[in-house]
C-alpha cells in the first residue's frame, strides 16, 4: 500500500510557523504574507528575504521540542505500517526546512520515504488528512 499523510497529522506545525513569523518580523518583512505556507515561502523568496530559510530552520530546531511531541499511537501506527511494507509519504504546505525539523522531532524521519510539497504530486492509494483517519486506517488493516 502507498500511504500519504499530511504533516500536521503527525504534529501540528502551524503554531511553530506562526511564532516564527512573529519573531522574524524583527528582521524580515513578513507583513501581508498569504496564509498558505507554500505561498508565503514563495512570497518571501520573491521579496528577497535573504536567509529566511536558515532563520526558520534554526528557530524550529531550538523550539520544536516545546511545540511538537511524538504521540505514542501515531508512532505505533507509523511503525506498524512500515513493518508491513507500506510506503509512507508525508505532504505539507510548510517549507522544507520546517518539515525536516518537525519530522525529526516527531521521530518519523526514518519511517517515511519522502516529503512532498503538495498532494497533486502524490501517487498514493490512501491520503490521510487527520489523526483520527490514520488511527482508524491502522485498526482496519
Amino acid at each position: 500500500m502507498r500511504l500519504a499523510i499530511e504533516l500536521d497529522v503527525l504534529g501540528d506545525t502551524r503554531p511553530l510557523w506562526r511564532d516564527w513569523l512573529a519573531d522574524a518580523a524583527r528582521v524580515l518583512d513578513v507583513e501581508g504574507l498569504p496564509e498558505d505556507r507554500a505561498a508565503a515561502a514563495a512570497e518571501l523568496d520573491a521579496r528577497g528575504a535573504g536567509n529566511w530559510r536558515t532563520l526558520l530552520e534554526r528557530f524550529a530546531e531550538d523550539r520544536a521540542p516545546v511545540y511538537l511531541r511524538p504521540a505514542a499511537e501515531v508512532s505505533a501506527a507509523l511503525r506498524a505500517f512500515q513493518q508491513e511494507g507500506t510506503s509512507i509519504v508525508v505532504y505539507t504546505d510548510a517549507p522544507a526546512e520546517l518539515a525536516r525539523v518537525a519530522l525529526a522531532q516527531l521521530g518519523a524521519t526514518r519511517r517515511i520515504v519522502r516529503v512532498e510539497a503538495e498532494t497533486a504530486a502524490i501517487d498514493a492509494d490512501v491520503v490521510v488528512t487527520t489523526r483520527e483517519e490514520l488511527l482508524r486506517l491502522r485498526r482496519s488493516v
